[in-house]
C-alpha cells in the first residue's frame, strides 16, 4: 500500500523538493494536479518522473476539472478529449500510471450521459493507442454530487465498452452522494467488495472527509471530522493483498496522508 498527497506539498520549493519532502515524511505516492491544464513540457515531465522513480514515489495525475463529455456545448466536448489527451501525454512522460477524470455532469440531458462518456473516452483511448501510449490508465472518479456522472455501477458500464478504463474510488464522494452512506465497517466492506473486482492491478483511492447535504458533496474536510470514519476503511483493508494507492485530498493533504497511513499498524513508522 502506498500513501501520498493530492498535489505538491508547499514545503518543497520545486517539484523535486516537494517529492523529496513527501518521501522524508514517510509517504511514497503523489498525485500531480493538472486540474487547470497539463502545462508541462515533455522534458520537464521526464525529469520530474525520473526523480520520483529515484526516490520511489509512485505518481498519478489529475486531469482538468472542466472536462465534461456530456456538455451541451460541442466545443466543450471536443476540448474535453484534448484535455484528457494532454494529461495522459504528461502522465506518460512522468511515468504516472493513471490519470483521474471527472467525466461529466448529467446536466439537462441525463439520458445521454452514459453514451457521451463512452463516446468521449473511446476517442481518447483510440488516440492514445495511435500514439503508442498504452501505459496510462483512464481513471474515472466516483463523484460526490448526485447531479454528476460517476457511480461505480456507471463506471463499470463504461469499462464494458472502453478498454483501459478503471474506477478511481473517492470514498468521501461515495459517502456524500449517499448522504452519509458509509457510517459502519460493514458499509465500507460492501464498497470495497464492489470496487476491487473493477480496480485492476492497482486500486486507486482518494481519501478525505467531507461536508454534505441533501444533494451530496459540499466541501472536503480533515480526517479528524470522521465523515466518514476512515478507520473503518483501514480495518477492512488491513491484511488485503490488493495493491493500493491512497491519495489524500483533505485540506491537510500531506498531514492527513500520514494520519491515514498510521491507521494501518504495518505501515506506521516507529517514533
Amino acid at each position: 500500500m502506498r500513501f501520498g498527497p493530492a498535489g505538491y506539498p508547499s514545503a518543497g520549493k520545486t517539484a523535486e523538493g516537494a517529492l523529496q519532502y513527501t518521501r522524508d515524511i514517510g509517504l511514497d505516492a503523489l498525485e500531480v494536479e493538472f486540474v487547470r491544464g497539463a502545462r508541462i513540457s515533455q522534458e520537464r515531465a521526464k525529469a520530474v518522473g525520473d526523480y520520483a522513480r529515484k526516490i520511489d514515489v509512485r505518481l498519478s495525475c489529475h486531469a482538468p476539472y472542466f472536462i465534461s463529455f456530456n456538455s451541451d456545448s460541442d466545443e466543450t466536448r471536443a476540448k474535453s478529449i484534448d484535455w484528457v489527451l494532454d494529461t495522459a501525454r504528461a502522465a506518460h512522460a512522468l511515468g504516472a500510471y493513471i490519470i483521474v477524470i471527472h467525466a461529466a455532469s448529467y446536466g439537462k440531458s441525463p439520458g445521454t450521459a452514459m453514451e457521451s462518456v463512452i463516446g468521449g473516452l473511446r476517442k481518447c483511448k483510440d488516440a492514445l493507442d495511435s500514439e503508442g501510449i498504452k501505459d496510462v490508465v483512464l481513471g474515472v472518479e466516483t463523484m460526490g454530487k448526485q447531479g454528476q456522472f460517476g457511480t461505480l455501477k456507471e463506471i463499470a458500464e463504461v469499462m464494458d465498452s472502453v478498454d483501459g478504463v478503471r474506477p478511481v474510488l473517492d470514498v468521501a464522494h461515495v459517502h456524500a452522494r449517499g448522504v452519509g452512506a458509509l457510517k459502519t465497517r460493514d458499509s465500507m466492506q460492501s464498497l470495497v467488495d464492489e470496487f476491487f473486482p473493477l480496480c485492476g492491478d492497482v486500486a486507486h483511492f482518494h481519501i478525505s472527509c467531507i461536508k454534505y447535504g441533501e444533494k451530496g458533496e459540499i466541501s472536503h474536510l480533515p480526517l479528524e471530522t470522521k465523515e466518514p470514519d476512515l478507520q473503518h476503511l483501514a480495518d477492512v483493508l488491513d491484511g488485503s493483498k490488493q495493491e493500493c494507492t491512497f491519495i489524500c485530498e483533505s485540506p491537510l493533504m500531506e498531514k492527513d496522508a500520514v494520519v491515514f497511513r498510521d491507521m494501518f499498524p504495518k505501515h506506521r513508522l516507529p517514533k
